[in-house]
């Protein structure tokens, strides 16, 4: 790992900014144009479905560290594999909301995250030597994509 001080330069300041902007923007993005409607509302929930109101905070909070060990990464190892699995990632998870409640596929969308979880877990496990900070980062949020998956995989059955 570089030292501290590569993360205090004006330019990694706006590296991440600019992080912080595409991943919270695309998701929130995102987020509004797949917002649940009449076919989600109509589905059986698995037990432990939580209330709509609380996934947007946790996302925002998820977003912000996603694009924080993004960033890290990136600031050390730009064209780095673990770099390539953060974007993987990231893909997957921009994905999984149109897939699920736009197109109206839960399994579809159950393979989407499955996917990213292993995504997620393999870039905790790439960067935890370098950057054990930026494998951490990812550890509420490799939590909560699992609790994601289990919601999805009971509605995929369920319905």
């Amino acid at each position: 790992m570089q030292s501290t001080a590569v993360y205090r330069t004006p330019q990694s300041w706006l590296a991440l900014a600019v992080f912080l902007l595409v991943v919270i923007g695309v998701g929130a993005l995102i987020g509004t144009q797949s917002v649940p409607g009449e076919w989600y509302d109509g589905l059986t929930k698995p037990p432990l479905n939580p209330p709509d109101a609380v996934f947007a905070p946790v996302w925002f909070t998820l977003y912000v560290l996603i694009a924080i060990a993004g960033w890290r990464v990136w600031i050390e190892a730009p064209r780095s594999p673990a770099m390539m699995l953060w974007g993987a990632q990231m893909l997957l998870n921009w994905a999984w909301s149109p897939t699920f409640f736009v197109a109206e596929q839960p399994w579809p969308a159950f393979a989407i995250i499955a996917a990213m979880w292993l995504a997620i877990l393999s870039f905790i496990l790439a960067v935890r030597r370098r950057d054990s900070l930026a494998a951490w980062l990812f550890a509420p949020y490799l939590a909560w994509v699992g609790f994601a998956a289990y919601l999805n995989i009971g509605i995929a059955i369920l319905n």
